[in-house]
């Protein structure tokens, strides 16, 4: 056992502070722009902005731009012009895609009956059609829209793949119950057994059916791009709203499926706070003895 390493009391100290100080207006427009130099350079460390981000938050004019930079469609070194060029060069791979895609359709859907039933239901099954309509919402163009989603999918695809990432969010997720909340996880193993591997749907929609608007989902999601204040963070949102049934779920000694129900029926939170409470719940296990493969998890 060990505690997390010192390196990373920096954040923890930050995520202390995040967690006391009253909620401060989000970036917008004119100091996002005081971010850059006079050819489009940042002038700030990607450290500072990602810091103000888990903060702060952006506001809806600058969130677009941001994104880019989050999701790595933009360099954190690229100047103006480089944007400039990146824009037009992701434009221009995206039609070409459109236009083979176009053109292999028809051996598709001849070589395989189904093909056109089954690639819709790939993209509902998974979920990805309502986070694709988060995208639209956000941008102008459908190639912007295209590579933000696909640029997405890689920075997360160990959290909300289901093939990828999600069952070792599950298992980590059992680990942090462990360490930070003994009682519960004790209920977890017996009563509420297979409670927690249901809540697989808060990893693979990325938690977005829990707020009331599409500005909360962007928040939480714009915190989870920045690596703020650590790594796999989406674990400890889902640890904070797992305690929001806590107290229930003890009183009533609620079985699995009870639990269950208690956690879909988590809607309109405030994202505000469920940040700040996953940031507490970070800050109180980096002062605890963990095992060694939660800490690499976590750093």
């Amino acid at each position: 056992m060990t505690t997390l390493s010192p390196e990373n009391s920096l954040s923890a100290r930050q995520s202390a502070s995040f967690i006391l100080v009253k909620r401060k207006p989000p970036i917008d427009k004119t100091e996002w722009d005081g971010f850059f130099d006079e050819n489009g350079h940042l002038a700030k460390s990607r450290d500072f902005i990602c810091v103000n981000i888990l903060e702060r938050g952006l506001h809806p004019f600058v969130r677009t731009e941001a994104w880019k930079f989050l999701t790595g469609y933009y360099s954190w070194q690229s100047s103006q012009d480089e944007r400039l060029m990146v824009d037009s060069t992701r434009r221009k791979n995206y039609e070409a895609l459109c236009q083979m895609y176009e053109k292999i359709q028809p051996l598709l859907e001849n070589l395989h009956r189904n093909f056109i039933e089954t690639r819709n239901n790939i993209e509902y099954q998974q979920g990805f059609h309502e986070m694709v309509m988060l995208f639209q919402l956000m941008v102008e163009h459908d190639h912007e829209t295209f590579w933000l989603f696909q640029f997405f999918l890689q920075k997360t695809e160990h959290s909300c793949v289901i093939s990828i990432g999600v069952g070792k969010n599950l298992g980590m997720l059992n680990n942090v119950i462990n360490v930070l909340d003994p009682v519960f996880a004790e209920h977890l193993k017996g009563k509420g057994a297979g409670a927690v591997q249901s809540l697989f749907p808060w990893f693979c929609l990325y938690f977005q059916r829990a707020f009331k608007s599409f500005d909360d989902v962007w928040r939480l999601w714009e915190v989870l791009l920045t690596g703020k204040p650590c790594r796999n963070f989406q674990v400890l949102v889902a640890y904070s709203m797992l305690q929001m049934v806590r107290k229930q779920v003890l009183q009533e000694s609620m079985t699995g499926d009870d639990i269950l129900l208690a956690c879909n029926n988590l809607i309109d939170l405030d994202v505000a706070e469920l940040i700040s409470a996953a940031c507490t719940a970070y800050a109180e296990l980096v002062q605890k003895d963990v095992p060694q493969p939660l800490k690499d998890f976590f750093l």
